[in-house]
């Protein structure tokens, strides 16, 4: 189950990543050269073409995610420094419990705020979506989903940011 979850939060991310970045992308490549795909790329969806997506929902999810990324980031950084505070409570050279177990509680409730984020930025953007809009994108996330339980087990559960374990 919580490798489950973990493939979810991967794909939530990839999804809001690539929905965003293509966003963006709207304003500097014209409408029809957004549509064909670079040679030089990964193949990824164009969720803008797969879910045609209007103007106006388009300007509403770049407003949504104006308005949340700065919570996005905060809320990822402490996350970040609470998890720094944990690891160095573990491996201290002399390990208070209590010390650890209020450092655990600081990176549980700073990861519930990133879910938390994430998870009002997500259903801020699926109210967007018409029905059959949101039956694309469901069609879409379960191939994703599919492509990531065929993974190896290594590279499921490596960090995002981690090397290559086969380079070393």
């Amino acid at each position: 189950m919580k490798k489950f979850n973990y493939a979810i939060l991967i794909f939530t991310f990839l999804l809001l990543t690539a929905t965003f970045s293509t966003v963006r992308a709207q304003d500097t490549i014209a409408p029809n050269d957004a549509l064909q795909p670079n040679p030089n790329q990964k193949r990824r969806p164009n969720l803008l073409a797969e879910l045609d997506l209007s103007t106006d929902q388009i300007q509403q999810i770049r407003r949504i995610n104006r308005e949340n990324q700065p919570l996005r980031r905060e809320a990822q950084s402490r996350l970040r420094e609470a998890n720094k505070n944990l690891d160095a409570a573990i491996y201290a050279d002399k390990a208070d419990e209590t010390e650890i177990q209020n450092k655990l509680k600081a990176a549980q409730i700073a990861q519930s705020e990133v879910i938390k984020i994430r998870s009002t930025t997500e259903l801020a953007v699926r109210k967007i979506l018409t029905p059959a809009q949101l039956v694309k994108f469901r069609e879409i996330r379960g191939r994703f989903m599919e492509r990531m339980e065929n993974l190896p087990q290594s590279r499921r559960n490596r960090p995002l940011n981690s090397p290559n374990p086969a380079a070393y």
